[in-house]
């Protein structure tokens, strides 16, 4: 049975978290190879810890080491971080990158017996639910949305006594099945050694007001900020950050599964990424349609295989429609090879960077291309379909 009344929590890290900063770095880059070659393949791994960032991985393209070394700089740059534990100018950044696998290769490339064919085994998920406009789950759209408004303001130098390393956490109390307020909400926020735990906290305060819907906020004995009472020292200087270590974050916030992969600093033909991607736009546009209040879709590949090897459909009790024959539909709407989600969303552009910070889901698709995968252009077939 279903559960109606409960509370549930989601967190979310900011652009200057460490693992986030190595996120980052490794899309930032991946835009580098893919502004040059559309079709370069990229798997960039960065870590950074105090004034240190060491990139490695496999790639088949154009960009020289010299391009990596100021690309990780130029990314650290726009985050933010001039600190003397981590500076952009002042770091090391050492590439220890080599050429792409051969095995690996021909298991992927299309060669004239066989279509391109996924890089790696795996299970992908995507989700939707109508808990928000953007039909992601509130807990981590609201977590996400509390820690962008932070750094907006701190890049504009409104809140320029804030550093760029921030954490926020959402419980939100649901009432038959609907999320209705926020039960408790937690900030932590890098600061400046002058600035008191109060005076964070009414920093923060309007951020949070002005997210939350009117009448959501939580109890002040319920609201946390800095709950240790100082956090100076921050960044990569204060915790060592690894590329994929927030992928939770990066996706639904724990409402629904995770495949296991990362995202960041993989190009499209991985299908880590691209299939996860794919499985979020197909669940959309059932949930945009009105056939389900909630959608979980699974997908899964073995490494050289073109096709998936299996597609699940999950409305969890809210659809309107045959699973089954849904499942089959969304195939027909859309080719799932890897070849075939590429293009569809067209991922072969440099669209990487901007989906490193603040989920990769629940975002506006934009002109160029970015964020495609949450368009909901297969509503109006999904409807005549199914009347």
């Amino acid at each position: 049975m279903v559960k109606s009344n409960y509370l549930f929590t989601s967190e979310s890290v900011s652009e200057g978290h460490p693992d986030k900063v190595c996120d980052c770095i490794s899309d930032a880059i991946l835009d580098t190879f893919m502004t040059e070659d559309p079709y370069s393949r990229v798997a960039i791994e960065s870590l950074a810890t105090t004034n240190c960032v060491i990139l490695a991985g496999e790639v088949r393209g154009p960009v020289a080491t010299d391009v990596m070394i100021e690309t990780a700089r130029q990314a650290v740059r726009g985050i933010g971080y001039e600190q003397d534990g981590f500076h952009w100018k002042t770091m090391d950044v050492l590439v220890r990158v080599h050429q792409q696998s051969i095995d690996i290769a021909r298991g992927v490339d299309a060669a004239a017996y066989k279509d391109e064919g996924a890089g790696d085994q795996g299970i992908m998920f995507g989700y939707a639910c109508n808990e928000t406009p953007e039909l992601m789950p509130a807990p981590i759209q609201f977590a996400h949305a509390i820690l962008r408004s932070l750094a907006e303001a701190r890049h504009r130098g409104e809140a320029s006594v804030l550093g760029p390393d921030a954490k926020s956490q959402v419980t939100l109390q649901y009432m038959n099945g609907q999320p209705v307020r926020a039960r408790s909400v937690v900030v932590s926020t890098q600061h400046g050694p002058d600035l008191s735990q109060a005076k964070v906290r009414e920093i923060v305060r309007p951020h949070v007001l002005k997210i939350l819907p009117a009448g959501w906020m939580c109890e002040e004995a319920h609201f946390y900020v800095n709950p240790t009472g100082r956090f100076v020292i921050g960044g990569p200087d204060g915790d060592c950050g690894l590329t994929g270590r927030k992928i939770v974050v990066d996706t639904y916030g724990g409402a629904a599964p995770h495949g296991g992969g990362a995202f960041s600093g993989k190009d499209p033909s991985k299908v880590d990424r691209s299939a996860a991607y794919a499985t979020r736009y197909l669940a959309k546009n059932v949930v945009a349609a009105g056939l389900a209040r909630r959608c979980l879709i699974q997908l899964s590949y073995a490494i050289g295989m073109t096709r998936p090897l299996s597609v699940y459909v999950d409305t969890q009790g809210t659809g309107h429609v045959d699973e089954e024959r849904l499942s089959a539909v969304l195939q027909e709407l859309m080719d799932l090879s890897p070849r075939g989600i590429r293009e569809h969303l067209g991922l072969n552009k440099p669209i990487y960077a901007r989906t490193a910070a603040y989920g990769h889901f629940g975002r506006v698709p934009e002109h160029d291309g970015g964020f495609s995968w949450e368009r909901t252009d297969l509503v109006e077939s999904l409807r005549t379909v199914f009347g």
